[in-house]
């Protein structure tokens, strides 16, 4: 005898992350490359009772389990190439954290700074998010260092691509246009160097867009230098 179960596979979007980056270039290829980068979590409405995150202030770090919702794809593919290799090595999709997946589903360690009770329901305060504004979230789980942290795992190739930072020259009277409290984070989001990794021309003057500004920089070896920051709009 054949049994068939009927289930409601669609997952439902429990709230939506707020963060400094409009877009996704520049974001850090990691969470918690950049501790200073901030973000706020407000629930949707049916998910706003103040009982559904009793007990989450005891931990100092959360899994995000969030939908890479501009990862504009008609197909996947079985192999992609990790731009930190150069952008010239295929590896299995599975292989990598690549977003053009056959699910567009990301997972984030972010550290949980405040829970605030609001009108509106709970609003989480968390910091070293890698997660563009407006990122809907599926789920959040309790970080558990007895079970999450391996200290012995192996890493594979992501050892040939170990964090890489640059020196960042940023001008006072530019950095000043900042408010003093993304002041550091922008220069930990510019010292992860955003560029593409198979783009490395010293003459090309790049941008990203950043806590309302448009930051306009050009990289020379190992040193970034700041040309201009423009606001946005």
């Amino acid at each position: 005898m054949r049994f068939m179960i009927s289930m409601d596979t669609r997952m439902k979007i429990i709230a939506h992350i707020h963060t400094d980056f409009p877009d996704k270039f520049g974001i850090p290829r990691q969470s918690g490359l950049v501790e200073g980068l901030t973000g706020e979590i407000t629930f949707e409405p049916e998910y706003r009772n103040p009982e559904i995150i009793r007990g989450i202030e005891q931990f100092s770090h959360i899994w995000l389990l969030w939908k890479f919702s501009e990862s504009k794809k008609e197909h996947w593919s079985a192999t992609v190439k990790p731009p930190r290799l150069g952008g010239k090595v295929r590896l299995g999709v599975f292989a990598t954290r690549s977003p053009f997946r056959p699910n567009d589903i990301g997972l984030s360690c972010v550290r949980l700074l405040r829970v605030e009770q609001t009108e509106k329901g709970p609003k989480l305060y968390v910091a070293g998010a890698d997660l563009m504004d407006g990122t809907p979230i599926y789920d959040m789980k309790p970080y558990i260092p007895v079970s999450d942290c391996h200290p012995e795992a192996s890493e594979g190739y992501t050892s040939q691509t170990k964090v890489h930072t640059l020196q960042v020259e940023f001008p006072e009277e530019l950095l000043s246009r900042y408010p003093e409290e993304k002041r550091k984070a922008v220069i930990g989001v510019l010292s992860q160097d955003p560029r593409p990794a198979y783009v490395q021309d010293p003459e090309r003057l790049y941008g990203v867009s950043f806590a309302g500004f448009d930051v306009k920089f050009k990289v020379v070896g190992d040193l970034l230098t700041v040309e201009d920051v423009v606001p946005l709009g």
